[in-house]
């Protein structure tokens, strides 16, 4: 085979709804029981972890198990045996190849060809995950595929780690397990318990992100910086939950519905404003595209398993205030406002 001979990299599957990103919630709860302490707010606790830890935060990346084109078959019968995996990529340095699964070895035992090298029997249409891509896209390529794990390649398409069910399983639960602990520590507090000093709230603060048309690698940066100013004034951890899942949502949408735009942040001692601004092409049917469920993606985003429902139905739905305005051809304004002190 020539050295120039590189795998089809394919990277997402059947599309499901965007804004069912809650359903990792119920994966989740399969797991760790029915619910959190926290009641309403526990699906918020399970959207933040999804929005916040990245593929890398939960890939193994060290001593990676591999076999070489060269090696045979029952190499990688003998390294799967050993390490109780179903697949192997076929890597050589940082370079994937690739994958030997589980289901190639008994084609192999039944087929007499158990000897051959990985070379000649290797899948090399492969999906994969990017080290920089949100967790709740991992969970979405295990929704969409029966893989039991996928490589991870980083930017320079290298090797740099493989995920599977049990990775994800076991990071999501450790930090489920922090959470609980810092809900559990707030339920138990004193009623009276002195307040944040009020000094800690900026009186006005403002920053804007841009977000670049299909660049889901760096989907969620924004949200993320958002969620880091809001724990930084002090604000109550239900609040910063909310703010960061509507930023989230409308920053994914930016990146996969339009051409691009921008997510402004605003914070004064009253209100914290997320404004979403979009260069085009905008939305025909407004009503229609805050239903669950509902798209403007195109295929391409699609063929990769995103972009079945917009997330403006969540957005909504943690927002106190919600107002969207959009202009065909010029774009969409979405602007969600959430409130910081009690009324009445």
């Amino acid at each position: 085979m020539a050295e120039g001979y590189s795998p089809k990299i394919l990277t997402g599957g059947e599309s499901k709804s965007d804004d069912e990103i809650l359903a990792a919630h119920d994966q989740v709860r399969k797991v760790s029981g029915p619910g959190l302490p926290g009641g309403d707010d526990s699906p918020l606790v399970i959207m933040e972890l999804l929005q916040r830890l990245r593929v890398r935060d939960v890939m193994r990346g060290h001593n990676i198990i591999a076999v070489s084109r060269a090696d045979t078959m029952a190499e990688a019968q003998r390294l799967m045996k050993l390490n109780n995996i179903s697949g192997v990529p076929v890597a050589e340095g940082r370079r994937l190849f690739g994958i030997i699964s589980v289901n190639d070895i008994i084609k192999a035992l039944e087929g007499g060809w158990i000897n051959d090298t990985c070379q000649q029997h290797m899948a090399t249409n492969l999906v994969v995950l990017e080290a920089d891509m949100p967790l709740a896209f991992a969970i979405k390529f295990f929704q969409n595929y029966t893989f039991g794990r996928f490589p991870v390649l980083n930017k320079d398409r290298d090797l740099v780690g493989i995920v599977s069910q049990r990775d994800v399983t076991r990071v999501l639960m450790h930090e489920l397990t922090n959470e609980i602990a810092k809900l559990e520590g707030k339920a138990i507090a004193a009623p009276d318990a002195p307040a944040k000093s009020e000094g800690a709230l900026p009186y006005y603060s403002m920053r804007q992100f841009m977000v670049t048309r299909n660049d889901l690698s760096n989907a969620g940066k924004a949200a993320n910086e958002i969620k880091k100013m809001l724990k930084d004034a002090g604000i109550d951890n239900k609040i910063v939950r909310r703010v960061a899942v509507a930023a989230y949502e409308l920053e994914i949408n930016i990146c996969i519905h339009s051409l691009g735009g921008s997510i402004t942040f605003i914070l004064d001692t009253e209100k914290a404003t997320v404004i979403a601004k979009d260069r085009g092409p905008g939305i025909k049917d407004v009503e229609w595209a805050c239903q669950d469920g509902t798209s403007t993606a195109n295929d391409w985003i699609r063929s990769m398993g995103f972009g079945a429902g917009m997330g403006l139905a969540n957005s909504k739905r943690v927002a106190d205030m919600f107002d969207i305005q959009s202009k065909i051809p010029n774009g969409t304004t979405v602007m969600c406002e959430f409130n910081l002190t009690k009324k009445g």
